[in-house]
């Protein structure tokens, strides 16, 4: 195999691991973001009285969630600008 096939194999493969990456964090954080409104409309509906001091903490976990999308979009933009994988590969192939 020449060393432009194993490199463009390697790059296709990386696209396919970057939008895997990328759309299970966005779902995961969707799906916690549909749970946390909901438990927090639950919460407000029962005690309204607490809907504010409710609210402030919804807010922390809301950030938390976004956090841990940004994490993973920033490891999809690591494989894709900086692949440490493709360093290895040429690296031990022979010239």
């Amino acid at each position: 195999m020449e060393t432009a096939q194993i490199v463009m194999q390697l790059q296709s493969v990386t696209a396919i691991a970057v939008a895997i990456l990328i759309s299970t964090a966005a779902v995961g954080t969707a799906i916690g973001f549909g749970m946390l409104g909901g438990k927090f409309l639950e919460g407000a509906a029962r005690q309204p009285e607490m809907a504010p001091m409710l609210q402030g903490k919804m807010f922390i976990v809301a950030g938390l969630l976004d956090a841990i999308s940004m994490v993973g979009v920033g490891i999809a933009l690591y494989f894709t600008f900086a692949s440490p994988f493709l360093v290895e590969v040429l690296r031990h192939i022979p010239q």
